[in-house]
């Protein structure tokens, strides 16, 4: 019999279906046993009654474990106690494999275990719930850039050039060059808005920054648009609208996962445009009203951006940073040539920055002289120099990172449960 998913069952009611997946959980009442039975689209609970099997096939039931795989044949009833609203009257069954020894058991364990055995801690219902809803941001990012009439274009990852500075690149041998694991698609991005106009990108970026803090990972993922002809005002618009429908998608696709992480929706449900826009000079002004140590012209640290969000239920925009604690192709403010016309999009409840964007330097002899500035060898960037020469245009874009989102979306802790396989510091395994 060919089977179904058990997101499906709901259609076959009253017919027998084959199911296919993982003993989740198992206990047993004298004459019948339940299994809750996970094929990854949802969970199942199988009710086999011993009169309908041998002593033997009872037995063997009866002897599954934890993430056993095996197929089971039944008639799907209706029956709104249990979970998903259907379940399955056992009639026959196929074990493929009893499982020994499972290493994740109901018990508690320790994070530094359940990292070693992330290859496993995957199959749990918290971890499947996130990454269920990592799945629907994504597609809610390349939804809403695809409606407005963006096109993907990939950007490598194997580059010969910095794009966020020196000190946080992984650097490797290409053939007999030097080449180094992309920090952004944004230099590239910008050739093929040249090109189409408005264009993303989606994929890897690479960090090699010391840090264990819980919103740090050394590879993350990145959607990141960018727009010839556009201001940073437009940019705004552009990052405000993207976390808005994000946000709107997860509540109404993915209610069922944030119910199982326990998550307060409240805080989610409450965010609308506009979103407030603050200038770095007012949020310093606001921080340090609040106690923050920053002085004028420092970057903002993680306790920094959590006082200033937690002034506000939305997302805060602070723009027109100073320009030297930004990368060099940050187009000046005409007005106050010491900012840049950059915007950092900070998250409520505490999850710092989401968004980092800004207006780019379209000027050759000004971006030359940037390069020089920040003691960066023009070679790698003669190409990028060629934009400026051949038809340049004002132009802006913004990077966002998933990882962030999702832990946001979700109230994690950290971002280690926002991806499949984290590479954090000193971890690599699995």
């Amino acid at each position: 019999m060919k089977g179904v998913y058990v997101e499906d069952v709901g259609a076959h009611e009253g017919s027998e279906v084959t199911v296919r997946g993982w003993v989740y959980n198992k206990r047993s009442s004298g004459k019948l046993q339940f299994i809750l039975l996970r094929d990854g689209t949802g969970i199942i609970q199988c009710v086999a009654f011993k009169g309908n099997f041998s002593p033997e096939q009872f037995e063997a039931l009866d002897r599954l474990t934890q993430e056993s795989s095996v197929e089971i044949t039944g008639k799907v009833r209706k029956d709104s106690r249990a979970r998903g609203g259907y379940e399955l009257d056992v009639t026959g069954f196929n074990i493929i494999q009893v499982t020994e020894n499972y290493p994740i058991t109901p018990k508690e364990h320790g994070t530094a275990f359940l990292m070693e055995n992330r290859h496993l801690w995957l199959r749990s219902s918290r971890q499947h719930a996130i990454l269920r809803i990592r799945h629907e941001v994504i597609k809610a990012c390349r939804d809403y850039f695809d409606d407005l009439g963006f096109i993907l274009v990939d950007t490598p990852i194997f580059t010969p050039n910095a794009c966020e500075g020196t000190t946080t690149l992984f650097q490797t041998e290409y053939f007999d060059q030097t080449a180094y694991l992309t920090q952004s698609g944004q230099l590239y991005n910008e050739a093929t808005a040249a090109a189409f106009g408005k264009v993303y990108c989606f994929g890897p970026t690479f960090r090699a920054e010391r840090s264990k803090t819980r919103r740090h990972l050394m590879e993350f993922w990145m959607v990141e648009p960018e727009v010839a002809f556009a201001t940073l005002d437009d940019i705004m618009d552009l990052a405000e609208g993207l976390i808005c429908s994000v946000i709107e998608r997860v509540l109404m696709r993915r209610k069922a996962e944030l119910e199982t992480l326990e998550r307060n929706l409240a805080p989610l449900e409450g965010i609308a445009r506009p979103f407030p826009r603050v200038s770095y000079d007012e949020a310093v002004e606001k921080m340090q009203k609040a106690g923050s140590e920053i002085q004028w012209g420092g970057d903002f640290g993680g306790g920094d951006e959590t006082i200033l969000s937690e002034q506000y239920t939305s997302p805060v925009m602070v723009h027109r940073y100073p320009a030297a604690v930004k990368a060099f192709y940050m187009q000046p403010d005409p007005v106050r040539q010491e900012l840049a016309l950059c915007v950092d999009m900070l998250a409520p409840e505490g999850y710092g920055e989401i968004i980092g964007g800004g207006e780019r330097i379209h000027d050759h002899d000004l971006l030359l002289k940037r390069l020089k500035d920040h003691n960066l060898s023009t070679e790698p960037f003669q190409w990028y120099l060629d934009l400026r020469k051949y038809g340049t245009v004002p132009h802006a874009g913004f990077g966002m990172g998933i990882e962030r989102v999702v832990s946001w979306i979700c109230g994690l802790s950290h971002l280690r449960e926002a991806i499949a396989f984290p590479r954090m510091l000193y971890r690599i395994y699995p």
